[in-house]
């Protein structure tokens, strides 16, 4: 592959600076942020996407390996979702009363997921693992809530995190981290706090896997608590399996969040889980405006149907599959296996890049990124799959990491790191995973 040719961000620097002065950040989601990608070296606007390619407001192109924060998982402006969006727009975004959409994509869930018996809605994932621990803390009458994962922007999460600035010291204090595969560690919180927990709420899977037993280990070990056991599958959600994580593992939790992928991109959010528990939502407040706008619940109707008629988990699957083996073989041919590995799911897998004697992981990923993203590959160093991308867009990641790999080799062994910048490196924003 020749060098590429250098790219222009300035209208997007330009565009940066102009949204700087009315919007904090820039941005409406740190992920999308100058905090995750090096400012000067890469694109902060899109104009266009379609399928498995994004256009930046300087007219690049990329093959867009993040998709929406793994929102998009059919394509962008699949053809069927945007047809069924298209179609109810003629009819009304949201109305006075409820529509039956809201009962067909809530059936749709139920017929799809383990533990769903019963179904509300929300709009960002947010908004589901929030509903989800006010239904435990009111369904147990307990408060502490154990936590493995990310789960959210809310106080009852972010409060544990290094992102706490405006919460709470009160609500700060009624959430715990523990360490994912680890049942004794859980065990010995929950002993520690005995009679305390509402809920244990875990990502089934994120850059690990689950060790054999552990995800029905830890929701039986949470119902002998007297807890409430909450799968957060934003992500995992219609993934890994069509029934998610917990159908792909066989573990059924109590209560489940989804978002995400749920509607291919559209804003939609759900919780659902057993009747008793969901019983809850006739009292405790979880009520939104929008809660069944109709345009996400007609994406949601179209991407669910799509994605079980064209297999989609198991597309995803093997195209993430070519990506896991391929970028293992990259890292081991130039001897890159120091600082880079790979792991995840096929479906979202995590290029991991870790500190050398010459380099911090937070410098050499702000090298990774400057190169890719000249080179068309829309990325943070994860693989968020699409039904639509193709072997050729594999192909392509593949042979940019060929020339990248070798590249960060060459910087950690002569310690230059630095000079080979043409921006500002970025520094952590907080470690969830």
């Amino acid at each position: 592959m020749a060098e590429p040719a250098p790219r222009s961000y300035a209208r997007s620097e330009a565009m940066l600076a102009r949204a700087l002065r009315t919007i904090p950040l820039g941005a409406q989601t740190f992920s999308k942020s100058y905090t995750q990608y090096p400012r000067g070296a890469a694109p902060f606007f899109i104009e266009r996407a379609e399928g498995a390619r994004a256009w930046d407001v300087d007219g690049n192109e990329y093959v867009d390996f993040n998709n929406a924060l793994c929102s998009v998982t059919l394509g962008h402006c699949d053809a069927e979702v945007t047809a069924a969006v298209a179609d109810q727009l003629t009819r009304g975004t949201i109305f006075s009363l409820s529509s039956e959409i809201e009962i067909e994509v809530a059936e749709r869930i139920v017929a799809a997921v383990p533990c769903a018996q019963k179904v509300r809605f929300g709009k960002n994932g947010s908004d589901a693992t929030a509903g989800a621990v006010r239904a435990a803390r009111a369904f147990t009458g307990r408060e502490r809530i154990a936590v493995s994962g990310y789960h959210g922007w809310q106080d009852w999460y972010i409060g544990a995190t290094a992102r706490r600035k405006g919460v709470p010291e009160g609500t700060q204090g009624l959430t715990h981290n523990f360490p994912y595969n680890d049942l004794d560690a859980l065990e010995r919180l929950l002993k520690a706090h005995e009679g305390e927990f509402a809920a244990v709420i875990l990502e089934p899977m994120n850059v690990a896997w689950p060790e054999e037993g552990y995800l029905q280990g830890l929701v039986d070990l949470t119902r002998r608590h007297g807890a409430v056991a909450v799968f957060d599958e934003t992500i995992t959600g219609f993934r890994y399996a069509i029934g998610g994580a917990q159908d792909y593992f066989g573990a059924t939790p109590d209560l489940a969040c989804f978002g995400k992928g749920l509607a291919n991109g559209y804003p939609l959010a759900a919780v659902a889980g057993r009747a008793d528990i969901m019983a809850e939502f006739e009292e405790v407040f979880f009520s939104f405006t929008m809660g069944g706008e109709t345009l996400s619940l007609a994406a949601a109707k179209a991407a669910v149907d799509k994605s079980r008629r064209v297999d989609l988990p198991a597309a995803l699957a093997r195209t993430g599959t070519r990506i896991l083996e391929g970028v293992a073989a990259l890292i081991d041919a130039h001897g890159c296996a120091e600082f880079l590995s790979i792991a995840g799911h096929p479906s979202w897998s995590f290029l991991l890049i870790k500190d050398t004697p010459s380099a911090t992981q937070f410098e050499l990923k702000t090298l990774f990124l400057q190169e890719v993203l000249a080179r068309g590959i829309l990325t943070v160093g994860t693989h968020n799959i699409s039904y639509a991308h193709s072997d050729a867009d594999v192909d392509r990641l593949l042979a940019v990491y060929g020339e990248v790999f070798p590249m960060l080799r060459d910087a950690v062994a002569k310690g230059d790191v630095l000079d080979r910048l043409r921006c500002e490196p970025l520094v952590p924003l907080f470690k969830v995973r």
